[in-house]
């Protein structure tokens, strides 16, 4: 566990940069999803790529060395309650895969809150037997506020039920999540935003104890998606200024 662990996590920085392909599960396709081949180049940027089984079958080439976080969970799309999800996925196919962690969204709040703990406890369980990390996602419903007080309960109650990791949002007083919560924190990217206030938002965060971003929407979204996850990179593994990642971003290839 602590060597595939350690492929998403770098060991000589002690941070990572996940690149989030994910949003398809759930009927959320936005921008160059649609086309998800073309992301390839993006790939040998990012620590490891968080995706579903069918996406990493029909778009990633098997012989690229960047490991992989699979999401092991859907139920409903984005019209219905998302919190209505269950394990779809059998921990024989994640080994088949060959994948360095498991991942399920938990809706602390949400209407099928204890289903979704039950789908952690799950992954956790299967993580011990077969020594694979168990990425733990803290979804926020439409009525949930992503603060401090709601974000650090729930990453700390994933910690508690045994999650390897977490990923949660970033928030005002981001120390307040992190400080408690005895397992490495990662951020989500969340919706596009401006290109710098997304680099500030990383630069933060790492500031603030997490050991790393998962960027998708303001990665392949950008107008020079592989400017824009090197500049993340500079943040997150060579504490680079805003100012500094923000040229490099500048600097990038317009569109991929």
């Amino acid at each position: 566990m602590r060597n595939r662990l350690s492929r998403i996590i770098k060991p000589k920085s002690g941070h990572c940069v996940m690149l989030a392909v994910d949003h398809g599960y759930f009927g959320n396709v936005p921008g160059q999803l649609k086309c998800f081949g073309d992301l390839n180049p993006l790939f040998e940027y990012a620590d490891a790529l968080m995706l579903t089984r069918g996406m990493l079958r029909s778009c990633v080439d098997p012989n690229i060395d960047t490991p992989i976080v699979l999401r092991v969970s859907a139920g409903a799309s984005m019209l219905k309650e998302l919190s209505n999800e269950e394990i779809n996925v059998t921990i024989e196919d994640a080994i088949r895969l060959n994948v360095s962690a498991i991942t399920c969204s938990i809706f602390v709040g949400g209407e099928f809150e204890k289903q979704s703990l039950m789908n952690l406890s799950k992954l956790v369980n299967w993580g011990q037997e077969y020594g694979i990390p168990t990425l733990a996602v803290t979804a926020v419903g439409r009525e949930m506020v992503r603060d401090d007080r709601y974000l650090g309960m729930a990453s700390r109650m994933a910690a508690e039920m045994g999650a390897t990791f977490v990923k949660t949002y970033y928030c005002p007083n981001f120390e307040n999540v992190t400080s408690i919560c005895p397992v490495p924190v990662v951020i989500a990217g969340g919706k596009k935003i401006e290109e710098r206030d997304a680099l500030q938002m990383s630069k933060n965060a790492i500031e603030a104890g997490a050991v790393g971003v998962d960027m998708g929407r303001n990665i392949f979204q950008s107008d020079s998606p592989i400017g824009m996850i090197r500049a993340v990179r500079e943040i997150v593994h060579n504490n680079a200024s805003v100012d500094e990642a923000f040229e490099i971003y500048k600097q990038g290839p317009k569109g991929l």
